[in-house]
């Protein structure tokens, strides 16, 4: 698995400084995923395009996707030298015609995250009731504790929110109540699949970053055509 982190990392390196989403960067036709982000993120932004939006685009285009990404204000996202280009308003979106959600760390802020959009949460719950899969990296998981559709359910994050351990700040979010924590790793659970840790969590605590294994397990649970 190291391997192949450090194989799609080298491949988006050598990408160009704007992420730009087309069905056509692999020559095929492509059903289509969409990926929230949020604007307003500036921690790391650069890191984060490179080494997990970068990262999750190139795999769900290998795998014969095509990658719509969306966020409240539809605006580009810019880090001090990257960019992500053909940002959609999320209030625009039309669900139907998309296979799946995933959501980069970079869809919230840092935990406990900043308010989370209305319309990321009414995406994520209009899916799972669709039977669609939902994936979510590290902080990302706030969205889906804000949808309430962890209750019942196992999840992963850096700490447990409800129980954070010694060197994390002693504040607890009760938007997981009910959820079953499962530790920093990928966990999936029905059409919900998490990860604890991404790019700047790898960096900052040595957290192993999950961002290939989620959106493997991701384009699997959307299943073949």
């Amino acid at each position: 698995m190291r391997k192949i982190n450090i194989f799609v990392a080298l491949t988006v390196i050598f990408m160009a400084g704007t992420i730009s989403f087309s069905s056509q960067a692999f020559g095929q036709s492509a059903r289509k995923v969409l990926m929230i982000a949020r604007e307003g993120y500036s921690t790391d932004m650069d890191l984060m395009i490179k080494m997990e939006v970068g990262v999750m685009t190139t795999l769900l285009k290998r795998a014969g996707f095509e990658v719509d990404i969306a966020s409240t204000s539809g605006q580009d996202i810019l880090g001090p030298t990257q960019k992500i280009e053909k940002v959609s308003r999320l209030s625009e979106i039309k669900l139907d015609n998309y296979a799946g959600v995933i959501m980069p760390c970079m869809a919230v802020g840092m935990f406990p995250g900043p308010p989370v959009s209305p319309e990321a949460v009414a995406a994520v719950k209009k899916a799972l009731a669709d039977g669609k899969p939902v994936a979510a990296a590290a902080n990302a998981s706030i969205v889906l504790a804000e949808a309430g559709v962890l209750k019942g359910m196992k999840y992963a994050f850096a700490t447990d929110p409800l129980n954070p351990g010694e060197g994390w700040p002693k504040r607890t979010d009760q938007r997981f109540k009910g959820a079953i924590y499962s530790g920093p790793g990928v966990v999936q659970d029905g059409k919900i699949i998490t990860s604890g840790a991404c790019p700047t969590l790898e960096r900052l605590l040595a957290l192993q970053n999950g961002t290939v294994e989620l959106t493997q397990k991701f384009i699997a649970a959307i299943g073949p055509k």
